[in-house]
């Protein structure tokens, strides 16, 4: 008599789960806007403030529209010059579109402080693969005197050439600003000039560097 009743018993919750779960239809799929840039951060406006080395300031004044035309027109950011401070000023606005936009205006701010062109440091804010990479003479061999000078003249080679020769080569561009070194480009291809002058500060002859370069080069370029 037990055997009989339980599984009816059964048989009845079975009915009734499974009646449940066919008048019930799953809630429909929530579809929300996506965030602003305010809203992200809570509507509270973020800062970056880049510092202008003495050196720097009178051609700031001369590229300043250059500068402040991008940043303000296409990727919304607002920016000012504080004078007491001497530093490039830049905020976030309500209508700006992507928060990361700060970030990358303050590394192309940056990077033309660092004696980049503007048309060279304009490429941080249109492509995301770029860096700036920095380092010095003394971080690869101590060098002093007249050492040091021959040094920085092979890095530039004559009228430029040496330099020139390795920015084509490895679609970086350079600036050497007396013992600083600073390299704008993508992470393989900075790797690619940082080793080439590296060679030269240690003591490598121009012709040497190039051939060498000639190979890693076409390496690179099979490989992309």
């Amino acid at each position: 008599m037990q055997s009989n009743e339980a599984p009816t018993s059964m048989e009845v919750e079975a009915v009734a789960n499974g009646a449940s779960s066919a008048s019930g239809a799953l809630p429909a799929k929530p579809s929300f806007e996506p965030l602003k840039a305010h809203e992200m951060s809570d509507g509270q406006v973020q800062f970056r403030k880049v510092s202008v080395p003495p050196h720097r300031y009178t051609p700031l004044k001369k590229a300043w529209m250059e500068i402040y035309t991008p940043i303000y027109e296409q990727m919304k950011i607002d920016i000012r010059m504080n004078l007491k401070g001497r530093k490039v000023e830049l905020k976030t606005r309500r209508d700006t579109p992507d928060i990361s936009h700060l970030q990358k205006c303050a590394d192309f701010v940056q990077a033309f402080m660092l004696g980049f062109d503007v048309i060279d440091a304009i490429a941080l804010l249109r492509l995301d693969e770029l860096y700036v990479e920095s380092f010095e003479i003394k971080d690869v061999k101590t060098l002093r005197g007249e050492h040091l000078s021959r040094a920085i003249g092979r890095l530039s080679g004559k009228g430029g050439r040496t330099k020139f020769a390795i920015e084509n080569a490895t679609k970086t561009r350079i600036v050497i600003a007396d013992t600083k070194i600073h390299i704008l480009g993508s992470f393989a291809n900075i790797k690619v000039a940082r080793d080439s002058l590296c060679n030269l500060i240690l003591g490598s002859p121009a012709a040497k560097v190039y051939s060498k370069l000639r190979a890693v080069t076409a390496r690179l370029a099979e490989r992309f």
